[in-house]
């Protein structure tokens, strides 16, 4: 496991600040997934924005009613598994599954939002690590992950979406829009995966 002051800052959140959180990181997964399927013709991208887009309408839409049960059910079919492809971008791939699998669980069940919230943030950081470390062939440990570059990127993002949900007071709507708007104009995954 990957720590960085972050985690130990992000217990204080309340519940719609972690579930947005956890959004902006499945937000930022989701061209590593995207490119698996329109590389493998395997899953479906479009289930994947739709599950997470519900996640969003949850968070901004005062009324939306969503079954997260069913959306749970949807993404389970969209999970590769490892061993049916002889690519690296499979790993990614489960990963940004794992993680949105993850912040669903979190809505189902609120009392380990926090645990899962720091479980999405380590699935995002360790995605880069282990990307890094495949290239490299070094492993990534607590000690040296201040030397890799894109493990820093990665938690500098991870602060940078943490600081203007911590200066809100109360349910900030258009700070959620804004975030989401902002991650996905930019289009660049964790590793640098662009749609």
């Amino acid at each position: 496991m990957l720590q960085n002051p972050v985690q130990v800052r992000l217990e204080k959140f309340e519940p719609w600040q972690q579930i947005t959180f956890m959004a902006c990181l499945c937000e930022r997964m989701y061209p590593n997934y995207a490119m698996f399927c329109e590389n493998t013709e395997f899953g479906d991208a479009r289930v994947y924005r739709d599950i997470l887009d519900s996640v969003w309408e949850q968070l901004t839409v005062k009324t939306a009613k969503v079954n997260f049960e069913h959306q749970l059910e949807k993404l389970e079919e969209l999970i590769p598994n490892a061993e049916d492809f002889d690519m690296y971008a499979v790993f990614p791939a489960i990963d940004a599954c794992v993680a949105l699998s993850t912040l669903l669980h979190g809505l189902l069940d609120r009392d380990y939002l926090f645990e899962n919230m720091l479980e999405v943030s380590q699935i995002s950081v360790m995605t880069v690590a282990q990307l890094e470390e495949a290239q490299t062939g070094e492993e990534i440990t607590n000690d040296n992950q201040k030397q890799n570059e894109a493990v820093c990127a990665e938690w500098d993002v991870q602060w940078a979406i943490y600081r203007p949900l911590r200066e809100t007071e109360g349910r900030d709507i258009d700070l959620i829009k804004d975030l989401r708007q902002e991650l996905r104009e930019e289009g660049v995954s964790n590793i640098g995966v662009a749609l």
